[in-house]
């Protein structure tokens, strides 16, 4: 996600020409022993490479860090940062549970700095309709929502064990990695959650040990490990105003990848979006009640940033797109100092829904948030 990251700072100025701020690469930190931050420094345009992200967190020529190590450094170094003054982007989850991420919170405010969290499922043009459309009342009233967030990323029984799938490191397995996201989706689009009923499994309970330098998702070679944390989440929602819900996310499933996706069903009518598709949007509106069907929306300029992206509809975003928009709102909240998008506030409320999660399956009932 550093790359990611710094993609997005790069390119800001080119689809937002009137910018009231322009990013400069400073420095980039990574403790690894072989190439990878020269290599990064090289690539991007860094001026210093470091191997401490306390030194860069001291520089007094940084204004913005952005966090995007592994789940169980962002709350060390979010805090250190919002403390020494520095504006945030951190990745989620932003810290492995909710009392970290309320760390983190806490400093951001005390110290009157900007922040962004990693929610760039919020920001597809065909997202922003879609709010649109529930907020308008053009579906009615909400009844139900589902939303289901799955991928293969883990399915391979040999993938090594690594921090991810360890909750000294990680937290929690794919309720931090994809509940976040799909949890957040539900309240942007459509109300925030108020109770839920969860349950969780692991699949894969043990992997080979990951070699020495691997990439976390790379096969394993090792002795065989314990996996410490959830596969599959599935919940019942109760959503403000009523409404009701159903998550289902898998880091394990076959024949899946990044089937993320949300539809709302109302009185009047209804809504479809899918990721892989992620510049379309179905609809179903102003019709009867009965026989209805769906109509395919092409996102426009007009809808949402298309227009900073794309001359004309149909002319397709990519993932890195969505950070791009990301860094754009935070960089306008530095300028105006209020926030644009979603914030580290966003991401709190989604660590409780997480931790209230993992109560819920622990103890087999209703959690309310």
């Amino acid at each position: 996600m550093g790359q990611v990251h710094a993609r997005a700072l790069s390119r800001l100025t080119q689809h937002y020409t009137d910018s009231p701020l322009r990013p400069r690469l400073v420095a980039v930190a990574d403790p690894a022993d072989d190439d990878r931050t020269e290599r990064a420094a090289q690539a991007f345009g860094f001026e210093h490479q470091l191997t401490d992200w306390r030194e860069l967190v001291a520089r007094d020529d940084i204004d913005l860090v952005c966090v995007t190590g592994p789940n169980f450094i962002h709350r060390d170094v979010a805090v250190a940062a919002a403390r020494a003054g520095k504006h945030v982007w951190v990745e989620k989850p932003a810290g492995r549970n909710a009392e970290e991420t309320a760390e983190i919170v806490a400093a951001v405010e005390a110290a009157g700095v900007q922040s962004a969290a990693g929610f760039n499922y919020r920001n597809p043009p065909a997202v922003e309709l879609a709010r649109e459309l529930v907020a308008s009342g053009r579906l009615g009233i909400v009844e139900h929502t589902s939303v289901r967030f799955v991928s293969d990323y883990a399915a391979h029984p040999d993938g090594a064990l690594s921090w991810r799938f360890q909750n000294e490191f990680a937290g929690s397995g794919v309720l931090g990695d994809l509940v976040s996201h799909a949890a957040d989706l539900v309240r942007y689009v459509v109300a925030d959650i108020d109770e839920l009923i969860a349950d969780r499994a692991t699949f894969i309970p043990e992997r080979p040990e990951a070699r020495p330098g691997a990439m976390h998702y790379e096969r394993g070679a090792g002795a065989m490990g314990t996996v410490e944390n959830e596969d599959y989440v599935s919940a019942l929602l109760r959503i403000a105003g009523g409404s009701r819900g159903i998550l289902e996310a898998s880091r394990s499933a076959v024949g899946e990848q990044n089937t993320y996706g949300i539809e709302v069903h109302g009185t009047t009518g209804a809504l479809k979006w899918d990721f892989r598709r992620m510049n379309e949007l179905q609809v179903c509106l102003d019709q009867d009640y009965q026989d209805a069907f769906y109509a395919t929306h092409y996102a426009t300029p007009g809808d949402g940033e298309l227009g900073a992206f794309q001359p004309g509809a149909n002319n397709p975003m990519g993932f890195d797109d969505l950070k791009v928009i990301e860094a754009r709102r935070l960089v306008q909240s530095i300028a105006d100092g209020k926030p644009h998008g979603a914030t580290i506030h966003d991401a709190l409320i989604a660590a409780r829904t997480v931790d209230a999660m993992i109560v819920s399956a622990d103890e087999r009932k209703w959690v309310s948030l």
